[in-house]
């Protein structure tokens, strides 16, 4: 597939009530990275007995979007894309952001209103 999901993410009002919720539910292992000033990013990872063969996802705390998972999708352009995207009837709801020392993102809702996150890695 020419542009596979490569990341799943969880925000969420309640982030201890969702690490909870969903470790015990799938036996996830979470691993919280801080992202600098004070906050922190809970990776779910993914590999040898986690979630083999799937993307990798994330979880973090925002109270002030509803809670809601996105999926990322690869891209080897995120500003074209979102272009592209914009072209065809987007309207891109989160502009290019780095994620420093990983790559950029975006998001954007497709004509009918669904998000969907867009993701440039570092080198690529």
């Amino acid at each position: 597939m020419g542009n596979p999901f490569v990341h799943i993410e969880l925000t969420t009002s309640d982030i201890t009530k969702a690490k909870a919720f969903y470790s015990a539910l799938f036996d996830w292992n979470l691993e919280d990275v801080p992202m600098g000033g004070g906050a922190t990013y809970t990776m779910i990872k993914v590999g040898e007995g986690q979630v083999p063969g799937g993307a990798g996802g994330g979880m973090f705390q925002m109270r002030e979007a509803p809670p809601m998972w996105i999926a990322y999708v690869a891209v080897a352009d995120v500003k074209a894309a979102c272009a592209k995207a914009k072209s065809l009837g987007a309207t891109i709801v989160r502009e290019v952001t780095e994620v420093p020392g990983m790559g950029w993102f975006a998001i954007f809702s497709d004509p009918q209103g669904a998000m969907l996150a867009l993701w440039q890695a570092k080198g690529s």
